[in-house]
């Protein structure tokens, strides 16, 4: 087994659903883990759980004991933020360092981030991931990542640990560009597998059924393999990834077609569909209350018959 003192020290900052079971897999693994998070309890919590991890109390402090930092954060405004601020990582990091940012950001925000870094001489990896909480709960993330190749061989023993695939896509943003789109196309999915189980449902048909059929068919998706049976036909709605980060995901994807003067007509529709559904459901809800949403808009709950009758458990 490879001894802590030649891995490289990690930093992890921003310790919620996601981040906190990915810095206690890295901290099995036997790396040395400083992690930060604005609330000092979720810190210390993580280091009485694993024996290698240890709570700082700044940012600066983390970059100092840190080689590499990983981040899981909600944009990248708030990684921009974190590592230029006053008190930031910058502020303790030494020439050789590097960011891996597994946060779902914007592209153009993460290459401006990654210039100012180089004339520190630090490098950065962009790695969003795609699994949600139980993926990171069981180290079965899949990474999309961009970098040079030299940095991401530095980092790939890290998404080893942490997930189950990294795809290399290209250079620095190119993960960032590609957990948009797929975040887009996740949306789109979500949206219109909900109308054609709310149109079926007041057909007549089961949707469960219809959902069993799905998987069998060409209509079959993450979001019928994993979503529907297991957050809709019984109504606990609970996925815990937000709805209000999905529509901000479709909003980057959007915005990049616009850069790239590539007309995205479906895409935008479906952009005004989940800002409507934002908007009704309020801020905070599951991205699963999407359903509910088109529920209300099409006055039919798609529920199961079967489910109604079957005995209580």
């Amino acid at each position: 087994m490879t001894s802590q003192s030649t891995l490289p020290r990690i930093g992890f900052i921003g310790l919620g659903v996601m981040g906190g079971p990915m810095a206690g897999h890295l901290a099995k693994a036997g790396y040395a883990v400083s992690v930060f998070d604005t609330l000092p309890s979720v810190s210390q919590a993580l280091a009485d759980a694993h024996a290698g991890i240890s709570a700082r109390a700044t940012l600066a402090e983390v970059a100092r004991h840190s080689d590499i930092v990983v981040t899981m954060l909600p944009n990248g405004r708030v990684v921009r933020d974190v590592v230029f601020a006053s008190d930031g990582l910058l502020s303790g990091w030494q020439s050789g360092a590097l960011l891996l940012d597994t946060s779902s950001a914007e592209p153009w925000i993460t290459r401006e981030t990654a210039a100012r870094l180089e004339g520190h001489g630090i490098a950065m990896v962009d790695a969003p991931v795609s699994g949600a909480a139980w993926g990171a709960q069981a180290a079965e993330l899949v990474f999309m990542v961009g970098g040079a190749e030299a940095a991401v061989d530095r980092v790939r023993p890290l998404l080893d640990v942490m997930g189950r695939a990294a795809f290399h896509l290209g250079p620095l943003g190119a993960g960032h560009t590609m957990k948009c789109l797929n975040n887009l196309v996740t949306a789109i999915t979500l949206t219109a597998t909900a109308e054609g189980l709310a149109i079926g449902t007041r057909a007549g048909l089961d949707p469960a059924v219809m959902t069993d059929v799905m998987n069998e068919s060409t209509a079959g998706s993450w979001i019928t393999r994993t979503h529907i049976h297991q957050r809709v036909l019984n109504r606990s709605f609970d996925d815990p990834f937000k709805l209000e980060l999905m529509l901000k995901d479709m909003g980057i994807a959007i915005d990049l077609a616009r850069e790239q003067g590539v007309p995205a007509p479906i895409s935008s529709a479906g952009q005004q569909l989940w800002q409507a559904a934002s908007l009704a459901r309020g801020p905070g809800v599951s991205v699963s209350e999407l359903v509910l949403w088109v529920e209300t808009q099409m006055q039919v709950e798609i529920r199961s018959t079967a489910a109604q009758e079957a005995p209580a458990s």
